[in-house]
């Protein structure tokens, strides 16, 4: 049986709830859960000094103060509007692995114990040549290599890579997240895991269980430490809550997540809800759908 807590990714917060304290209390008040995922959509990783350390400082001791544990930090929106490490310019490429040097020692600044999320994503010219496709990916592989390496030193336990719903994002189907994760991990100096999103198995060039999310929890979930739960309809990325309207229309149910996990293998996992709301809703119906999805959750967990 796999042990499963559940978790809150900040996405929610981003330009509502900015300040370390109010965002920390709510997390413990509104919320009641202990696992905070921070999105660097609240911090940039290359924010200057002094002012980075001390927000990283105020999150921290926000945190600390209300019981709360910083486990991961996430790259967030801003990042993924970028193709990143897999962009066709190699200083772009050389810029994003910058980047996630920064972002590991945010981390490590907020007391986290692991970093990262979309790694990258191809050009439609790259996509549709293989050999160029393959050479870009052979070359993220050795940037994870290096990643790894800095997050060791930095004292971080593992790196994450978010399987996207787009197959210019890899992975997006579950042989290329087995084949991926042997390969990237036979060099790596810490463990690269994955991070499911129950949301992602929409991709519009796939079919059959590559598109199904209890097909990805059951065969990639024992390497998928921590999972983004959002509902959804299978045909779009849409990171709804769950709530009574949005649950009639989602595919994503608690007990078969919970049923597929436990079928995986996996022996420790945290779900983080990352409900993601228009900037222009309203602020309270935000945390009230919020605090309805938590509470959806925990009935099942507990």
């Amino acid at each position: 049986m796999a042990r499963i807590s559940l978790g809150i990714n900040t996405c929610f917060a981003v330009k509502r709830w900015p300040e370390p304290e109010m965002l920390m209390e709510i997390i413990t008040q509104e919320l009641g859960v202990k696992y905070v995922q921070f999105s660097f959509d609240l911090l940039d990783p290359r924010t200057s000094e002094p002012v980075r350390s001390k927000m990283c400082r105020l999150y921290k001791e926000a945190a600390i103060k209300y019981g709360l544990e910083i486990q991961s930090t996430f790259s967030g929106i801003c990042a993924y509007s970028y193709n990143l490490m897999l962009h066709p310019d190699p200083g772009m490429r050389m810029d994003a692995v910058k980047w996630f040097e920064e972002a590991i020692t945010v981390t490590s600044l907020l007391g986290a114990e692991a970093t990262g999320g979309h790694l990258g994503a191809l050009s439609m010219r790259d996509w549709q040549n293989n050999t160029g496709s393959s050479q870009l990916l052979e070359e993220m592989y050795l940037f994870l290599q290096h990643l790894s390496a800095v997050a060791r030193f930095h004292n971080l336990n593992y790196l994450i890579w978010e399987p996207m719903p787009v197959a210019r994002e890899m992975p997006c189907r579950i042989d290329q997240a087995k084949k991926f994760y042997e390969e990237v991990n036979a060099k790596t100096a810490l463990p690269v895991y994955y991070c499911l999103d129950l949301g992602h198995q929409c991709t519009y060039t796939e079919e059959g269980k590559d598109q199904d999310p209890y097909a990805w929890l059951t065969e990639v979930g024992s390497f998928s430490p921590m999972i983004h739960i959002q509902q959804t309809d299978g045909l779009r990325d849409h990171h709804w809550p769950f709530t009574k309207e949005y649950n009639k229309l989602g595919i994503i149910d608690p007990e078969r997540v919970i049923a597929a996990l436990n079928e995986s293998g996996a022996e420790e996992v945290i779900l983080y809800l990352e409900a993601i709301h228009g900037f222009e809703e309203n602020e309270q119906k935000v945390l009230d759908e919020i605090k309805e999805s938590i509470d959806y959750w925990r009935d099942y967990l507990e």
